[in-house]
């Protein structure tokens, strides 16, 4: 019981984390592994992918009724990040993600220090791409995040954020709106295979599934009422755990 109660409070601060800026899973997954010790790893990640799914869903539907996207560009990437998340699930059942591992500490401390460095980084909306540029941009960042997602996984939101703040030119507001929705195919696609194979807990995931819910209707309306600026500082935060994190399980565990 004791243990169920503490996940019911890990999930909601997952889902306040992930409703922000992503990366509710560097809170989740571990608890899941520190509390459930001898569950199965790919029952725990489902579980986790079950959970999270409803907390990303309800985010972006509250996220959805005050930030515009374009839903010409969103949707293409969306169906691309569920086809290439379950790519990457399958390609990770025949080749192991540690050089992966190894490697994400470097390029998340480039992000860091990009983001850190230009003050001004998605504090303004200002779309570079228009049309089928824009789709097709989208469509490859979908694609490649979405692998990465089912490949390995942490920071999948945070990465989506990154990459359409740089290179789509929208301010943090609205680059977490459509992380929102590209996670939620990412987190179905990983869902309908381990679903499938028998690797969920469905109670204890019902369980986290609605605690996280309460925790990103919480976070996805500070980061509304407090806007760029706010969910700047929460993806440097972020960030930075995600550095400490992966530095820790890449080269010291």
């Amino acid at each position: 019981m004791v243990d169920l109660l503490l996940l019911g409070g890990v999930a909601f601060f997952a889902g306040f984390v992930d409703a922000i800026v992503g990366g509710g899973g560097l809170v989740q997954v571990p608890a899941l592994f520190s509390l459930l010790p001898g569950t199965a790893p790919a029952t725990l990640l489902g579980t986790n992918k079950f959970a999270g799914i409803w907390g990303t869903s309800v985010a972006a539907k509250n996220y959805l009724r005050k930030v515009q996207i374009r839903w010409a560009m969103a949707i293409p990437a969306a169906l691309m990040a569920f086809v290439f998340s379950f790519a990457g699930a399958y390609l990770l059942t025949h080749i192991s993600p540690e050089q992966l591992r190894k490697a994400l500490p470097f390029v998340l401390v480039g992000v860091a220090i990009y983001t850190f460095k230009k003050k001004e980084f998605g504090s303004l909306d200002k779309p570079v791409f228009s049309g089928q540029k824009e789709v097709l941009l989208g469509m490859a960042v979908g694609g490649a995040i979405g692998f990465y997602d089912g490949f390995f996984g942490p920071g999948t939101g945070s990465f989506f954020m990154f990459l359409f703040v740089r290179f789509f030119g929208y301010d943090f507001l609205r680059a977490s709106a459509v992380a929102k929705v590209l996670n939620v195919a990412c987190n179905a696609s990983a869902l309908a295979w381990f679903g499938f194979s028998g690797h969920v807990l469905w109670l204890t995931g019902g369980l986290m599934a609605v605690c996280q819910v309460g925790g990103s209707l919480t976070g996805s309306h500070m980061a509304i009422k407090h806007g760029t600026g706010f969910v700047r500082k929460m993806f440097l935060f972020v960030v930075i755990a995600l550095i400490c994190k992966t530095t820790y399980d890449g080269f010291l565990k």
